[in-house]
């Protein structure tokens, strides 16, 4: 069976703050562990993969070496627009094309023109259209692809430019890129989502989204940060029946005996009532977490149900996700990939 690191383009999207970036940057260290020359694409002014890596910011447009193997990119449509624009125009200066009416009146007139030179300059970066001068593209390009209903008009935009420009250079590249993005030898979409209600429901809108333009699905979802099943169900009706003895001791007046006539049994009543404070916020934690984990599972029981493949990635305990971090989600994901 043909893995999602065996194609030229994969595209992972889904709700935004779910760690699209994180599980991009995991599937590019995967890949190029597998001896595959990958580059990441990130969409936007800010590229974040440098930093991860202990490497400077890189500027928009601009690939940059990660390690071995490894690249990253960022693309800023408006940019790539602007680029695009002056191809057209010959000689024009950017500054000058990105101040003029007709820039403005196009980009106004032309709804989702950014999104398809987006799409363009990835398209490139899989056929050695790069700035170094590659004969062969990348092996594998890993597009951190904007939230579900901006990826959904991006990854649409390829058919909707061609039912406008039939001739012309514009016309062959994006009949081009609507063949890669609709062939499932060379494409695959996976879906980055939390355990939680609208994070999966969200899932499942973008495989019907998929469904609709590109008559493609999802590869498989990845559920990210999930916490694991620590309790069992009699293990945490136990649980909570030291909550309830707890209670009981107090309520009861139970205590140490009393010493002597000076002891007034307040000693007995604070050490009562501090064991019992002690037990009810351990219950109360196990509970939360049993609770949560609980639900959580749920949603992938949801997932599951619709015949999806699940990668579970666990949650990475820490006061922040480092190299390493990412490293071991890798790890994670070889064994499921």
């Amino acid at each position: 069976m043909q893995s999602a690191l065996d194609r030229k383009l994969l595209v992972v999207t889904g709700k935004g703050g779910t760690g699209k970036t994180t599980i991009a940057a995991a599937l590019g260290l995967l890949s190029a562990a597998r001896g595959r020359r990958t580059i990441v694409v990130e969409v936007g002014e800010e590229s974040r993969l440098p930093s991860l890596f202990g490497i400077g910011s890189a500027r928009p447009g601009v690939e940059t070496r990660l390690q071995e193997g490894l690249s990253s990119i960022s693309i800023d449509p408006d940019r790539a627009l602007r680029e695009w624009l002056q191809v057209l125009g010959g000689r024009v200066p950017g500054r000058v094309l990105a101040s003029s009416g007709t820039f403005q009146y196009f980009t106004a007139a032309a709804p989702g023109a950014r999104e398809l030179v987006t799409m363009v300059k990835v398209w490139q970066l899989t056929q050695g259209g790069g700035r170094r001068g590659r004969s062969a593209g990348y092996d594998l390009v890993v597009l951190d692809a904007p939230a579900t209903g901006h990826a959904l008009g991006m990854l649409g935009s390829p058919r909707t430019f061609g039912a406008i420009a039939r001739v012309g250079p514009i016309a062959g590249q994006t009949r081009q890129l609507q063949e890669l993005l609709e062939s499932p030898a060379r494409s695959a979409y996976l879906a980055v989502a939390l355990a939680t209600e609208m994070a999966v429901t969200e899932a499942l809108e973008l495989q019907d989204g998929l469904r609709a333009r590109l008559g493609r699905g999802l590869e498989a979802v990845v559920v990210n940060a999930l916490l694991p099943r620590r309790f069992t169900a009699p293990e945490m009706r136990r649980i909570l029946s030291l909550g309830d003895a707890a209670r009981g001791e107090r309520t009861s007046g139970a205590g140490p005996p009393s010493h002597g006539p000076l002891d007034d049994g307040a000693s007995g009543d604070a050490d009562v009532d501090q064991r019992q404070a002690v037990t009810a916020s351990a219950v109360h934690a196990a509970r939360a977490v049993h609770e949560r984990s609980r639900l959580q599972h749920n949603q992938l029981a949801r997932l599951r149900r619709r015949s999806f493949d699940v990668l579970a990635v666990p949650y990475v305990w820490g006061a922040q996700l480092d190299l390493s971090g990412v490293s071991g989600i890798a790890r994670r994901l070889e064994r499921e990939l």
